[in-house]
């Protein structure tokens, strides 16, 4: 494996960490203001406040090391992605501070608001809805370079297709995989009446995800035939066995039964969707004017910047299993009956 392989497939790694743990908290903001507008926030909300208390300020932990690794290792990314992605990104940026302002005013106020906690909820699918546009914008087709610089389609991109699978997809996938783990925890605190409301939202969100993916297969081959390709030539097995984890998973939540081990089958279903997905896509970062081959820092700049972020994840990993350990998966806290405190 070549250095610029080894580094692209870190930081990838970084950004399989941030689709898990971000799409739980998005997922579980947006089900806190659906359960308070429904009148069943009695049943989950308390669920749903254990969980978020002591991640919500870690989450983006793993975002920043990919956007600070993919610039560094890939120079190019900041002179080509820096003009398509700056209206998407000033919005993301823009929606993480309001989600995180609102958080706090929402739990830490004096008193409940609905209008906090739908402004909570609502940035938790906006988030990932502009986030994914990254996703479309790699494909190619929406950046031109010309000797005065390089020009995006703003319009191109929002009247495509393609974009729009990919937004709904991000969408859906968050709501999904946020649900199948609140079933899980829901389990674990041995919370009857949550088991049986968040089981039903898994079962449901589990039908537009598979059927977004399947929009999304199909609406590749007219936006990126050569990546369309990529994936027919042999590298097809990365989503079947992707579409094997997600039937174990869903078939463990209709039978009601290892609830634990139908999460762990989703983080498998997105583990080789998401490692399939960039695979096919190499040796492009975006199509076709950044490839992992020609845009690569120098040798002893990518090593270092391997070790680096090699010793941040063997950091950030155990750390993380540390807060799963005190708190999240705590008997005496899952169950409600100890608290982490407030920051």
């Amino acid at each position: 494996m070549q250095i610029q392989e080894l580094g692209i497939a870190v930081l990838w790694t970084f950004l399989y960490g941030y689709l898990i743990v971000a799409s739980i908290d998005f997922g579980a903001g947006f089900f806190a203001f659906y359960s308070k507008y429904t009148k069943r926030d009695q049943k989950i909300n308390r669920l749903i406040q254990r969980y978020l208390s002591p991640t919500w300020e870690v989450t983006n932990v793993f975002f920043v090391f990919f956007f600070v690794g993919i610039v560094g290792f890939f120079p190019d990314t900041a002179y080509y992605y820096g003009t398509a992605l700056l209206v998407p990104a000033s919005v993301v940026l823009i929606l993480l501070a309001i989600r995180g302002s609102f958080y706090a005013f929402a739990n830490y106020g004096s008193k409940e608001s609905t209008f906090y906690v739908f402004l909570y909820g609502a940035t938790g699918l906006l988030i990932p809805a502009a986030m994914s546009t990254v996703l479309t914008v790699s494909q190619g087709g929406f950046i031109n370079e010309t000797e005065s610089g390089v020009f995006f389609d703003g319009l191109k991109l929002f009247t495509n297709f393609y974009s729009w699978t990919v937004v709904i997809l991000a969408i859906v996938s968050v709501l999904y995989i946020s649900a199948m783990f609140l079933l899980f925890y829901a389990d674990k605190a041995r919370d009857v009446e949550a088991v049986g409301l968040v089981r039903k939202w898994a079962l449901f969100w589990s039908v537009p995800t598979i059927l977004a993916s399947g929009l999304v297969f199909f609406g590749l081959k007219s936006q990126a035939a050569w990546h369309y390709e990529s994936i027919l030539a042999g590298n097809w097995w990365w989503f079947a066995a992707s579409f094997v984890f997600f039937i174990i998973a869903v078939s463990f939540v209709y039978l009601k039964r290892n609830y634990g081990i139908a999460f762990l089958m989703v983080m498998g279903q997105f583990f080789m969707a998401w490692f399939g997905y960039g695979y096919t896509h190499l040796p492009y970062i975006l199509y076709p004017y950044i490839d992992i081959n020609g845009s690569v820092v120098n040798e002893s700049m990518a090593i270092a910047l391997v070790i680096v972020f090699i010793l941040g994840l063997l950091l950030l990993v155990p750390a993380l299993y540390l807060l799963l350990r005190l708190f999240l998966f705590d008997n005496d806290y899952v169950r409600g009956t100890r608290s982490s405190g407030k920051a």
